[in-house]
């Protein structure tokens, strides 16, 4: 919900707030609203956040052949000492509120220099879970078992941070991983070929229908929104893998547009705009099947699809000016048992 001073004018003429109630909250709102400390989208947090993600490409993977010189253990003493000093930073600016926010993503930051750690200790000791899987550089492209201590340390690592700070974004590397790990845990344990394509998009699908199920339950039971990094990565992972399937007929391509736009449905009961920007991009990509090969020579194709797009619109429309009592409608056919599976701010 966004709040304009004209909003508070007009509870003035109705007289829900005087006029010094409305002046007092509308400078509150402003301080909130440039106070960092609050996950706002300005410019304090974006350069926060911008400043975090490129230190964790640097110290990943945009790493160079250079740091192959230092050898293991050169590699794991300037990693550990770049993550504890990282640490040290984070617990003291977290420690106030003007600052929890980079104090946070130096937090973050440390437990993205866990796999470094470990590839600098295992190429010191030379005792890998799997083969040598190359050059740390490889680590982002390349799926190979061999990376799989790895992913299970940095894992760790994020979970025991989370534990000591409350801070949301931790749960991105944690989600990342993960799914690095899903696609390496089969070269890891049962030696299977990291290259065949079919195998890796079950995994992915079976591994991004259980991280949304998780955020599902995550988003159902916690204040803070631990929620959303995880329906990012489940989606990736999901959507990614059944996108990239051949569709062999035209219902099986129907079907993934029906997928897709539940993905929108799901998006406006979960309050969720990462399933709308997923479902959204899988509708268009199967309208542009429908334009560019089925109706490929067809006039009226554009005109119709015009007709369907302002449909929607006006549809809207009405829908904004009759909200409530479609609202209360619609939710008069929702099972309890539904809605009450649904997290409690959303429900």
């Amino acid at each position: 919900m966004q709040i304009e001073r004209e909003d508070l004018d007009e509870a003035v003429r109705q007289r829900i707030v005087d006029p010094q109630q409305a002046a007092e909250l509308w400078t509150f709102l402003g301080e909130r609203e440039r106070g960092p400390s609050h996950g706002r989208f300005n410019g304090i947090n974006v350069a926060y956040y911008l400043g975090a993600l490129i230190v964790v490409a640097a110290m990943g993977w945009l790493m160079n052949l250079g740091w192959e010189s230092f050898g293991g253990a050169g590699i794991f003493i300037i990693s550990a000492l770049y993550a504890v000093c990282f640490v040290f930073a984070g617990r003291t600016l977290y420690a106030t509120s003007e600052t929890r926010i980079p104090g946070g993503l130096l937090y973050t930051v440390a437990v993205c220099m866990t796999p470094l750690v470990v590839y600098g200790l295992e190429r010191w000791t030379g005792v890998w879970m799997d083969a040598d899987p190359g050059n740390y550089r490889g680590f982002f492209p390349w799926i190979k078992g061999g990376w799989f201590a790895m992913e299970a340390a940095t894992v760790l690592a994020g979970l025991f941070a989370l534990r000591k700070v409350k801070f949301p974004f931790l749960v991105a590397p944690i989600a990342f991983v993960l799914w690095f790990m899903s696609m390496d845990v089969l070269p890891a344990l049962f030696h299977a070929s990291p290259w065949n394509g079919d195998l890796m998009r079950q995994v992915s699908i079976v591994f991004g229908l259980a991280m949304l199920f998780i955020a599902f339950q995550v988003d159902h039971r916690t204040e803070e929104d631990y929620a959303f990094w995880l329906y990012l990565f489940g989606m990736t992972a999901f959507w990614g893998a059944i996108t990239s399937m051949d569709s062999h007929s035209e219902l099986a391509r129907f079907g993934y547009c029906a997928l897709n736009a539940g993905f929108i449905v799901a998006s406006v009961l979960l309050r969720r705009r990462v399933l709308l920007v997923f479902g959204a991009i899988g509708v268009n990509l199967y309208l542009g099947h429908l334009a560019f090969v089925v109706f490929e020579h067809s006039k009226l194709f554009p005109f119709v699809l015009t007709l369907l797009g302002l449909s929607i619109i006006a549809s809207a429309v009405g829908y904004q000016r009759n909200r409530d009592r479609i609202d209360g409608r619609v939710a008069s056919w929702i099972p309890e048992w539904l809605v009450a599976l649904l997290p409690p701010a959303r429900a």
